[in-house]
Parts: structure tokens; sequence; C-alpha cells
């Protein structure tokens, strides 16, 4: 038995955020039925990489990925006969998913005060780019309008050049990613705590993602750095940033007196080095220094692999990682001992590899076990929603 069986949740949602809240508590063993648009089906379903890169409601990766375990049934929520059969289902669900615009809940006529006097039993949780309150002009924000207005822009990579564009940070949908996840532990606790019924539950994706800024936006706020709009001002300065090796790209983070001993290492201990005082990346920072090292490193890194640079450095505690990409991380022998991906049958897809969930639990654990539906491959569901 997974984690969340004999819990009903109702999705709305049509975008990555609430895609994913929904995708996690299906892969935990909730019952997640997913109201699509009649004839087009989820936005996300026109959103590629498509099969064979040939667009169409079936052949979407992204949707394939977001919606394993879920039930889809096609009802149009712009008419009064679908919000009715819409307030049939929630009457009988545990939990309702949304990610739409601040307002289009209270348009339907389901805003937090109307669901806790129509629905007292229900958990609601609404992801946005900038919670239920934003101003109107934050209303419709981007993945990208996010990033930057976090924090994550600045700090991302260490050194980030203050003339080029904007950074739009990890692939495509990090803060959806990061609201989902932080929408799906909220609904689970609200669950846990099953007398708190007729809560609603207001995810801000800005705030999702500043909390995850690390400690520099916890010095700024505790005053112990300067607070300011220049992009570099999230910098730690120092030798820290993205290397080129043999076969790739590294990162490289260093800031204490240990980071430093292990670059003298893996660099050769050159002689220039000796003069340099122990806790130069803390208190001696210089660009003549700077430079010299980074220089240094690089030419390190002329004959390493990026695996191999990354254990040595780690034995010595640097904090040096590859930068991998699709096919790094479908070959990483960590991920295979971790069984982390799994194969799924999709009818129009074929059998495919999966990317799994990254934590476990041993006694209730996820599983992929069905793949995301065909759009309104569940309809008869709505008959009980018609008759209840």
């Amino acid at each position: 038995m997974s984690a969340l069986n004999h819990v009903r949740v109702v999705e709305i949602a049509e975008a990555v955020a609430g895609e994913y809240c929904g995708k996690l508590l299906a892969d935990f063993g909730a019952e997640v039925i997913k109201i699509e648009r009649p004839g087009s089906g989820s936005p996300t379903r026109a959103m590629g990489p498509f099969l064979d890169d040939e667009p169409g409601a079936e052949r979407s990766g992204l949707f394939a990925y977001l919606n394993t375990n879920k039930r889809s049934v096609a009802l149009d929520l712009g008419d009064a006969a679908g919000r009715e059969t819409l307030g049939a289902l929630l009457a009988k669900a545990d939990v309702l998913i949304d990610d739409h615009a601040p307002g289009w809940l209270a348009e339907m006529g389901l805003d937090a005060q109307a669901l806790a006097e129509k629905f007292p039993q229900l958990i609601a949780c609404s992801i946005t780019p900038f919670g239920q309150s934003a101003p109107p002009e934050r209303r419709h924000a981007t993945d990208l309008t996010v990033m930057q207005a976090s924090g994550w822009g600045y700090h991302t990579p260490s050194g980030a050049d203050p003339d080029k564009p904007p950074l739009k940070g990890a692939g495509r949908f990090l803060p959806s990613y990061e609201g989902g996840l932080d929408g799906a532990m909220c609904v689970a606790a609200a669950l846990f705590g099953r007398e708190e019924r007729g809560t609603f539950i207001d995810i801000s994706m800005q705030e999702t993602l500043a909390s995850r800024v690390d400690y520099v936006l916890a010095q700024m706020v505790a005053g112990e750095m300067d607070v300011g709009e220049e992009r570099t001002r999230f910098d730690l300065g120092g030798p820290a940033g993205i290397f080129p090796c043999r076969d790739g790209f590294v990162y490289i983070f260093a800031s204490a007196p240990t980071h430093w001993e292990a670059i003298k290492t893996l660099t050769g201990n050159p002689e220039w080095a000796q003069a340099y005082p122990d806790n130069w990346l803390e208190r001696g920072l210089s660009p003549e220094r700077i430079a010299q090292v980074r220089g240094a490193i690089v030419e390190w890194l002329k004959g390493e692999g990026k695996d191999e640079a990354a254990e040595k450095a780690q034995a010595l505690g640097l904090t040096l990682v590859p930068l991998n990409n699709a096919d790094d991380l479908e070959r990483s022998p960590q991920l295979a001992h971790r069984g982390y991906f799994e194969e799924v049958a999709h009818s129009v897809l074929g059998t495919r590899r999966y990317p799994g969930v990254p934590y476990r639990m041993s006694a209730t654990p996820a599983v992929l076990d069905r793949a995301a539906p065909m759009l309104g491959e569940h309809d008869a569901l709505l008959d009980e929603g018609a008759n209840a």
C-alpha cells in the first residue's frame, strides 16, 4: 500500500506547477482525477518534447511525465453544467489542486470562502507565481519572472556577468517544480491533520524559490551583508565558478581554508601558492589572486574528465561537481544503483524510462504503475459526479 491510498484529489490545474503537485500525490497512491478541456485537453499536452518531433495530444513527453497514475476526464468548466458536475466531484474529494492566475477560482465560484462553505471537508491548494494576493501586474508572471524575483537570477552561477541578459535558471520550469513540491508537502501535512479540513493552501512560487537561496539571503536579512540591486550582490567572490574540462564542464565552490588546501594539492602545489595566507578565501581576496588561482584550475582540468575531477576533488573536501546533461544522468552509476529510472508503458509513446521519485519511504513507496491517461479516458467518472 502506498502512503496516500484512499485519498481522492480533483486536479483542475493546467500548468507544470499544479500538475507536478498532483503527480507527486498520485505516485504515492492518491486517486487523482484530472479535469481537462474537451477536445484539446491540458495546455501541457501541446508542449514538447514530442515523440518523433510530431506534436499531438498523446505525444508530449512533458505531459506524460507530469501525469503518471492520474485519471483524465474531459469537462467544460466554462458552462454551468460543467461547473455543477465539478461541484459533485468536489463533494466526494479530499483535495483540490489549482494553478490558474489569481481571480480565476473566484470566477468559478471556488474562492477560499466559497470552498469552505460548500465543501468543508476539502483541502484546496493554489499554486501561483506570487500567491493569491499578487497585484494585477504580477498575476500572469512566467517562470523566468519568478526566477529573477526570487533572487536566483543573481545567484546562479557565481559571478554572473551583469552586462548579459537575465539567466533563466536550470531547466525550463524550476520555479514550477519547486512550487509543486511545496504544494504536495503542504497537502500531505494537511491530510495528516485530519481535523483541520477546510484548509486553503496558498503557494507563492516566488516565496518558495526565495526560501531556497541558501545563506546569502539569510545574511542579507540578518544585516550581515549589504542589500542592493546589483546582480553581483549575491557573488561571494573568490575563484568559484564553472570551468571547462576534457569532456565538458564542472562547477567549483571554494570559500574556506580546507577548500584552498585541496586546490593546492590538485594543481600540484605550485610555489607561488605557498605565499597565500590559509584564510585568503575568507579575508584576503584580490582580483590578482583570483585570476592566478583560476588559471591554475583551468590548467589542471585540461586533462581531467568531469567525473574523474569530481571524485578527486571531493575526496579532498573540495566542492566540485560535474555539469551533467540528460545523457549523463541516464548513464549515472549512482542513479542506476538507486533504481531512480523506471520503465512505464504508454499506448502511444511506448515503453519509456521515466524519472522516479528522488526519495523513498520503505513501508509506503511511490510506484509508477500507470502511464499518463489519454484525454477523457476516464469520462465514466463524470457519471458518478452527475448522479451524486
